[in-house]
């Protein structure tokens, strides 16, 4: 399905990734983990097209991102749900699970929303409130549910449960459980796995941009 090979990144003349490796197989969930600067942050901003790399390939489900346009990353199927959010404060809950369904020709943003708000229910009753009035865990919901509107056959997740009180980092633990087995892959990038190892297929480890590889 996802496909990383070899893969550099320099960020304003500091190399970020250093030939960091990676593959997601169709319906799998894989962990990757390193401590905070080590790159992961990257690695998922590369993907979606944020970042080019200088050197190295990706590729999803045989086509080559590097020559596809950011915009175009959600068309393909692609969620991503940035460790910062990334909401528009002015926007609704619903407007900002919109947001990349209004790039896809192929989604229908009833079905979307539907399927949203099945897996995620409490945020049909916030639907109509501004993203600027919720608290931090409610946004982190909101943005998974952003991802999974639009990834319907890979979720990137950048640290889905920093910051997060207890009982949403539950919340959201079940909702990406409930994931598994279903033909979604996913990316999870963590500083550690201890909230989805139970989880995971495989996980690839990153330290100063590049792979650790098991002793």
């Amino acid at each position: 399905m996802l496909k990383v090979e070899g893969v550099h990144v320099s960020i304003q003349s500091v190399v970020a990734l250093r030939g960091l490796s990676l593959v997601v197989n169709g319906g799998s969930m894989v962990g990757l983990v390193g401590r905070n600067g080590a790159g992961k942050t990257t690695m998922l901003r590369t993907i979606m097209g944020h970042l080019k790399p200088t050197q190295g390939s990706i590729s999803f489900d045989g086509q080559d991102l590097t020559r596809i346009h950011r915009h175009e990353r959600a068309v393909l199927g692609i969620g991503y749900m940035p460790e910062d959010r990334g909401l528009v404060p002015e926007l609704t809950v619903e407007e900002n699970i919109l947001v990349p369904i209004w790039v896809s020709k192929s989604l229908k943003a009833d079905e979307r929303l539907a399927f949203v708000y099945q897996v995620l229910p409490e945020l049909k009753e916030m639907r109509e409130r501004r993203a600027m009035l919720l608290s931090g865990g409610q946004q982190k919901l909101v943005a998974l549910a952003r991802a999974l509107a639009v990834g319907t056959r890979l979720l990137l997740l950048d640290e889905p449960f920093e910051g997060v009180a207890p009982a949403l980092s539950k919340r959201l633990g079940d909702v990406i459980a409930g994931l598994k087995g279903s033909s979604i892959s996913v990316l999870i990038a963590q500083s550690d796995l201890n909230h989805s190892r139970k989880l995971v297929d495989a996980e690839f480890v990153v330290e100063r941009g590049a792979n650790v590889i098991a002793e």
